[in-house]
């Protein structure tokens, strides 16, 4: 692998560390890590003034989002395709996984607003499994430059 890739890859893989953190920064700050902050986020709770999501207002936050997430695992993925694994067969599984989390971290809100109070429990699952993916993938990436 030539030097040059090895190094992009690695820069990538820094912002990428970098996103990952204030994901987790961010989400535990606008909506918590519990079922009840996940439900009073999107459902909203008049004892804390806090107004419930919307549709409309969802779909606002969604739109970007779709684009980020698919381009973001894209790009991670991409460069794990063509990375030297010993475990190519498994690559295959973690494409599938890493969008249908995606989907699921992106749509699950729509659910919660419809009436579906266990989504919120999705909704953490999916933002932890994604972001557990990322990880996995980030790491298999850097061990694939610094072995080779």
């Amino acid at each position: 692998m030539q030097e040059a890739y090895k190094l992009s890859i690695l820069y990538y893989l820094a912002f990428s560390l970098l996103l990952i953190v204030s994901a987790l920064m961010l989400f535990e700050h606008k909506i918590g890590f519990s079922f009840s902050g996940v439900l009073e986020y999107y459902t909203g709770n008049e004892e804390k003034f806090i107004t419930a999501q919307s549709a409309g207002g969802i779909l606002k936050i969604v739109l970007p989002h779709i684009f980020v997430f698919g381009l973001f695992a894209m790009v991670l993925l991409h460069f794990l395709v063509f990375a030297d694994l010993r475990y190519k067969e498994n690559i295959t599984l973690l494409v599938y996984a890493a969008f249908i989390v995606a989907l699921l971290e992106i749509f699950t809100p729509f659910m919660i607003i419809g009436g579906f109070e266990f989504f919120a429990y999705m909704k953490l699952f999916s933002f932890f499994t994604f972001l557990a993916l990322l990880l996995y993938i980030s790491w298999l990436l850097f061990q694939s430059i610094t072995y080779s």
